[in-house]
């Protein structure tokens, strides 16, 4: 089986099959993370730009570090270095990149629906790293790589996303993500950062942290977004902090062998105390290193591998 699209976009798109390709493909590549030369020849010959227009940490380097642990060419452009300054379009300087023969083009925008307007004119594959409030669908997929490695299954399970619902791109391909597999979602948070109309869609909603966290199988807390926020949306960091952060004590509503997660960056002792961020339920640094081998899935199957050919192509 091959993913039946061209771009990864949203999970939304996705059907239950193909997200279980991803994972699948994941799985079999995260051996290469643990090899002393992790390297395979998959994606030798092939040009992988990535185009970011937010500041990135974990998704830019690990989409770096995927296709060149796939053996592309890689080349990273940020908007200070490039024509952008200068008064070209997104679309143009896409147009561009596509002219000199790149393969996958992987964008992260401040804007919702910037990837699919390139995946819509580019003939190349495009990859959504993030665009504004809309979706990020690897740091789903590594998410749920996550719980299934931890959890042995996603069906079933309760998983709490707490915080900044509203402006969270990772909380909405989450969602989607989980739902698709039979999770029990709830999405808690102030009334001000948690459209009620979510429910409409598969969550339950919860202004109570108390409640939301009672027999939780894993709590997935939020980045405040508050270079999207405007005014309003919670009196204080404080305040927000006293209400919503998680701490050991808050947890123990919790199931005894719950699962912490957090997109990062973390903003310890706002959203996670740091002995949360730090303990033994934590798994965010985990969850960073299957976003490695997830990234290397969706640039592998993209640039047309297939999932009978995964395993030669991690054993290169």
């Amino acid at each position: 089986m091959n993913l039946k699209r061209k771009d990864l976009i949203a999970i939304r798109d996705l059907d239950v099959e193909e997200l279980h390709l991803l994972l699948a493909t994941a799985d079999s590549f995260k051996e290469v993370g643990g090899r002393e030369i992790k390297k395979v020849p998959t994606l030798r010959g092939r040009t992988v730009v990535n185009l970011f227009f937010e500041p990135s940490t974990r998704t830019r380097s690990s989409f770096e570090l995927a296709a060149k642990r796939l053996s592309a060419d890689v080349i990273n452009i940020s908007p200070s270095s490039s024509s952008v300054v200068k008064g070209e379009t997104l679309l143009d300087t896409a147009k561009n990149l596509e002219a000199m023969g790149t393969d996958v083009i992987v964008v992260r925008h401040g804007e919702s629906g910037a990837a699919a307007l390139l995946a819509r004119h580019l003939r190349c594959s495009v990859i959504n790293a993030g665009d504004g409030a809309h979706e990020h669908p690897t740091q789903a997929i590594l998410d749920l790589s996550t719980i299934l490695e931890r959890k042995g299954r996603v069906e079933g399970l309760t998983v709490t996303i707490v915080g900044d619902v509203r402006h969270s791109r990772v909380a909405r391909s989450n969602l989607w993500g989980l739902t698709k597999l039979g999770a029990h979602v709830r999405l808690a948070g102030p009334p001000t950062m948690v459209p009620a109309e979510l429910k409409d869609f598969g969550a339950e909603i919860h202004y109570s942290l108390d409640a939301a966290l009672e027999g939780a199988d894993v709590v997935m807390a939020l980045r405040l977004q508050l270079e999207r926020q405007g005014a309003g949306f919670f009196p204080s960091l404080r305040e927000y902090s006293r209400l919503w952060g998680l701490t050991r004590e808050r947890l123990q509503r919790a199931k005894p062998d719950v699962l912490v997660m957090h997109p990062g960056p973390v903003n310890r002792g706002v959203e996670l105390a740091p002995d949360v961020a730090d303990g033994l339920s934590s798994v965010i640094l985990s969850q960073v290193a299957n976003g490695v081998a997830v990234r290397m899935a969706a640039l592998y199957l993209l640039t047309g591998g297939k999932s009978d050919s995964v395993a030669m192509a991690a054993n290169q």
